[in-house]
């Protein structure tokens, strides 16, 4: 059960990072690679709050997504949206150079070793209950990982500003047509996606670490929860991180020597059981 559990609270963390991976991915059919180098961004500026101004932890968490968003927004209005209709090659190309170039300043500034991160008294400690030990961190991250599907789920599906979104996916030029601002709506959706990895990054720095090479270590996870969830679905981001997530928790602790095989496994049977992922749309004939 404390496997299991760990598994669930790992799984919660890569959703919260790589489901601003899926919006930016599956609703405005960008490749953004460098989704990554904003989760670590908002790591280092949760860890630069905390131990440099004395931000408390609770203030810190949102002040580091509110930072990320912000950066976001202005690389999406000067960068990204010369690229929105470039081809794949195009966008994959340009976001690998940003992952380079967030590695080579994030050494510059910080160096390369890992940041250190005192977690408040509160959240420290574990919980004991018959046959499991809940970390207290660890119940943290999976109530705030089921609070953001909750206001995700909302944000896209109930809201106005969802249906402009859906819209300007769909069909630029007929939401254009009938007075909806598309590139007001893009600037929106791409700083909410990059704050997403910002306070996921934040959140992640206890258990994943944050050193300069976390953009190109972690982005293949990330990747691997977007696809097996279904591109542009929260709920399928959802499902898969907690499949991935208790799979290579589990796999790591009963068969060490296999290392990362197990989560590669996973996603590969996942894949051709359901190509277009879990709650993907199939690709019409």
């Amino acid at each position: 059960m404390t496997i299991f559990f760990d598994g669930i609270a790992s799984g919660v963390l890569l959703f919260l990072i790589s489901v601003g991976l899926s919006v930016t991915l599956g609703l405005m059919n960008f490749i953004n690679l460098a989704h990554g180098a904003f989760a670590m961004f908002g790591g280092y500026a949760c860890v630069v709050l905390l131990n440099r101004y004395g931000v408390p932890f609770l203030a810190a968490l949102p002040l580091a997504a509110l930072l990320s968003a912000l950066l976001g927004a202005v690389l999406e209005r000067v960068l990204y949206r010369r690229l929105y209709r470039a081809s794949d090659l195009d966008q994959v190309l340009f976001s690998i150079g940003l992952v380079f170039m967030s590695m080579a300043g994030a050494n510059y500034f910080f160096g390369p070793t890992q940041q250190p991160l005192a977690l408040p008294a509160f959240l420290q400690g574990q919980i004991h209950l018959p046959g499991l030990d809940a970390g207290v961190y660890r119940l943290f991250l999976i109530a705030v990982g089921l609070a953001i599907v909750l206001l995700l789920q909302w944000l896209v599906v109930r809201t106005r500003f969802g249906a402009q979104l859906r819209a300007s996916v769909d069909n630029q030029r007929m939401a254009r047509g009938v007075g909806i601002d598309v590139d007001r709506v893009f600037s929106l959706t791409f700083a909410l996606g990059s704050g997403l990895a910002g306070l996921g990054g934040a959140l992640g720095v206890e258990m994943l670490g944050l050193d300069p090479g976390f953009p190109v270590k972690y982005i293949v996870y990330f990747l691997i929860v977007v696809a097996v969830g279904g591109s542009g679905s929260i709920k399928g981001s959802l499902i898969a991180a907690l499949i991935l997530g208790v799979c290579d928790v589990a796999g790591k602790y009963y068969v060490p020597q296999a290392g990362a095989f197990v989560i590669y496994a996973v996603m590969i049977v996942m894949l051709l059981l359901r190509p277009q992922g879990l709650y993907g749309r199939r690709a019409a004939k």
